[in-house]
């Protein structure tokens, strides 16, 4: 099995929900949580966005460290701006992992915090943790959705909101 093309392959089947999701995004409802613990909407639907460019950033660096680093999310106002923030994010996730060799899978990288190392792994597990949050949160935004009455689309089969009873 080549492990590169299994990457690419579950990674153009999750894009194709993911954009599903994206796309029912509110533009009323972008501040709206379910709880206070919880992101806004807009916060967990630019996280979503933008979680396929950590393909590139695992494949082309050898540590993320939170107390250094120089993130802005990036703005999102609406679905459309949403949806063209994740196709520039998987387009560049996704160029990174063609490019890829089997072997730039296999070097070690850290997620950390300053001194404290939150986890140590490879990049082909930095790959699948990426895949992985993007699944979690996506889930997230669905129960986000069901709460304000929005139709959930199918994932992996059809929805509730799909099928007829």
């Amino acid at each position: 099995m080549d492990i590169l093309k299994a990457l690419l392959k579950e990674m153009e089947a999750e894009a194709v929900t993911t954009r599903k999701m994206l796309a029912l995004i509110p533009a009323d409802k972008l501040s709206w949580k379910p709880h206070e613990k919880s992101m806004n909407m807009q916060s967990l639907a630019v996280h979503i966005a933008e979680l396929p460019s950590w393909v590139l950033m695992g494949l082309s660096t050898s540590e993320l460290d939170f107390a250094t680093m120089d993130y802005t999310p990036t703005v999102a106002n609406n679905a459309t701006e949403l949806l063209a923030l994740f196709e520039t994010s998987f387009t560049s996730g996704y160029n990174a992992l063609k490019a890829a060799k089997e072997e730039d899978l296999l070097p070690s990288w850290t997620m950390r915090s300053g001194e404290k190392v939150h986890a140590v792994m490879t990049k082909y597990e930095v790959i699948r943790h990426s895949f992985s949050q993007t699944t979690h949160h996506r889930a997230q935004l669905g129960v986000y959705l069901r709460l304000l009455n929005i139709p959930i689309p199918g994932s992996y089969g059809p929805s509730a909101d799909e099928m007829n009873f």
